[in-house]
């Protein structure tokens, strides 16, 4: 759990298939994500999902700001790499949702 910049509480919450969770992976998917609070301070809930068929290592994301829900999805042959480009999906659907309100605005 993560305080965001209004105080309010953002829960992360992590699960797998076919994937331990560990705590070193816990933490630097924590650490990564912790990195969303600079494009969304509205971000109520995050949910990732991990989950490795064969070679493949995906994951998934879905979170929750006030009036919308954002989905994100990336695979690769590393979970870290995997978890890399995730964040950065993200961020660009963020990036793009705020515009689309900053837009409306004016």
């Amino acid at each position: 759990m993560h305080l965001n910049n209004q105080g309010e509480s953002m829960t992360i919450q992590i699960s797998g298939h076919n994937i331990e969770i560990t705590q070193v992976l816990h933490d630097f998917i924590t650490k990564k994500f912790s990195r969303l609070e600079k494009h969304s301070a509205r971000i109520t809930s995050l949910h990732i999902i991990l989950n490795v068929e064969k070679l493949v290592q995906f994951a998934e994301a879905n979170i929750h700001i006030p009036g919308a829900e954002i989905n994100a999805k990336a695979e690769s042959d590393d979970m870290y790499k995997t978890i890399d480009a995730l964040v950065d999906k993200v961020i660009k659907q963020l990036d793009k949702h705020k515009g689309k309100h900053e837009d409306k605005r004016r």
